[in-house]
């Protein structure tokens, strides 16, 4: 659960800022669209693959 203290004349603004920014990182919503579908095991390592190679590529082209 996520807790967010609201400090004394905080804007209701800043703390619903703070807790979307630590909502995002538990990475709740990206496991849930995750979960909607069934990727067979395959795709999943091909999909990572795929992106480890373009990660490589990037660094590459930025540190040559």
């Amino acid at each position: 659960m996520i807790i967010v203290n609201v400090k004394e004349n905080e804007s209701i603004e800043k703390a619903l800022k703070r807790f979307k920014k630590k909502f995002e990182r538990t990475g709740v919503l990206r496991e849930l669209r995750a979960r909607n579908f069934y990727t067979k095991p395959s795709i999943t390592n091909r999909q990572q693959r795929l992106k480890a190679a373009y990660k490589q590529k990037m660094y590459a082209e930025e540190n040559y």
